[in-house]
């Protein structure tokens, strides 16, 4: 399963997921879209990227938020990005964190 995520820039990144249990994800380098599944309609809450996405998840301070923002299942994809590559993992987070389509009530960077 895969969702579409759309950059500022016309890029299209394809992400894995979104996945509903943390046991899905990996330990690895790339970005992450936080989205609340409403009967297969996803909103979209934050965006980030992180050296380990599992971690990152798992242990991030803004989990309450998400939460407060999403009375169904909160779900997340990945984008996988191997360290070193081109866009990195930070060009990939702001490219989509600036497009005005989508709303991350959940942060700012």
């Amino acid at each position: 399963m895969s969702l579409t995520v759309n950059g500022k820039s016309g890029a299209v990144h394809t992400f894995n997921g979104p996945y509903s249990d943390t046991d899905d994800l990996k330990d690895e380098s790339g970005v992450y879209v936080v989205v609340c599944n409403k009967s297969g309609s996803y909103d979209t809450l934050d965006v980030g990227e992180a050296a380990k996405v599992k971690n990152r998840i798992e242990t991030h301070t803004r989990k309450k938020c998400w939460s407060d923002n999403c009375k169904e299942s909160i779900e997340c994809a990945v984008y996988y990005i191997a360290y070193g590559k081109k866009p990195s993992r930070m060009e990939v987070e702001q490219d989509i964190r600036k497009n005005d389509d989508y709303n991350f009530p959940c942060g700012e960077q």
